[in-house]
């Protein structure tokens, strides 16, 4: 029963009426009255505080005053973040299909079942419509590949000849007309010549192949190799662009990339053209003219 009596007085108390009066000093004079409860004065602190609250809320949100509050980055800072993340998620890429082509060069390697090689679609060179695709030889087929073999077996070809000369006698396109401003040098490990030329000019391959690497790498940017006959290989980095994938034949002559400044070991655009036989690198100005 007390504590009734204490709740209802309390309860009386703020809904008791005052009167507010503001009067002329020397007149006495009511100039302004108000009539207001204990009830009333929180009712409208409450909610002028929480409209104030709302107020700023919007306006910090909303407006750039945000960039004022400690520890919120700017523009110029989330731009910087949105940009990393854009060239975290396209190296992250890049560094995918470099493990799944070395990954590939390892099992060609190693003989293992190309069956059993994961590859992405956009990897491959064959369209996937003709994946299950295969080919029988008929009788009058495997016939005629006999008699063919039968007849050409001790024949002198004119392939044949030029391996036997050598790699001198065998004529190289030239890859890009230009000067050249860094020559081979063995010793100190320069295996290629460095080939200046104007900008967006053709790099052209050097003689028929196939495409063996086409890809980006971090010191010497965008690279494509090919391998040729007669155990020679060609390898041209520092592209703006390359044109060919890997697996594709090219023929000599043919264009290949576009003359570029890729790459972190680069001071300006050029072509650095290199030429191995048998793992060994050639000097290319010995068979090449630029």
């Amino acid at each position: 029963m007390a504590e009734e009596k204490d709740k209802k007085a309390i309860i009386k108390k703020l809904r008791n009426k005052y009167r507010l009066t503001v009067s002329n000093e020397s007149t006495f004079e009511e100039a302004l009255s108000f009539r207001l409860s204990r009830l009333n004065v929180f009712t409208v602190a409450g909610i002028s505080l929480i409209v104030l609250i709302a107020l700023i809320t919007i306006l910090i949100a909303f407006t750039p005053l945000r960039e004022y509050i400690p520890g919120y980055p700017d523009g110029k800072m989330r731009r910087s973040i949105e940009q990393n993340m854009k060239s975290v998620d396209s190296l992250t890429t890049e560094l995918e299909k470099r493990d799944r082509f070395f990954q590939g060069i390892k099992n060609v390697i190693s003989g293992n079942d190309f069956e059993n090689i994961v590859q992405s679609k956009a990897d491959s060179i064959v369209d996937p419509k003709y994946k299950g695709l295969q080919f029988t030889q008929s009788e009058n087929d495997s016939i005629f590949r006999k008699e063919h073999e039968a007849e050409e077996k001790f024949n002198l070809t004119i392939s044949g000849e030029n391996k036997a000369r050598g790699i001198s006698s065998i004529h190289f396109f030239t890859p890009m007309k230009g000067m050249i401003s860094n020559p081979y040098d063995g010793q100190s490990g320069h295996y290629g010549v460095d080939v200046v030329g104007p900008k967006n000019e053709r790099i052209s391959a050097v003689l028929d192949g196939t495409v063996i690497f086409a890809e980006w790498t971090l010191n010497t940017g965008y690279v494509i190799q090919i391998q040729h006959g007669n155990d020679l290989v060609s390898i041209y980095k520092h592209n703006q662009e390359l044109l060919k994938k890997p697996g594709e034949f090219v023929r000599a002559g043919e264009a290949i990339a576009i003359l570029g400044n890729s790459g972190e070991l680069t001071s300006g655009p050029h072509l650095h053209f290199e030429l191995w036989n048998n793992g060994k690198a050639l000097n290319p100005e010995s068979y090449i003219k630029f």
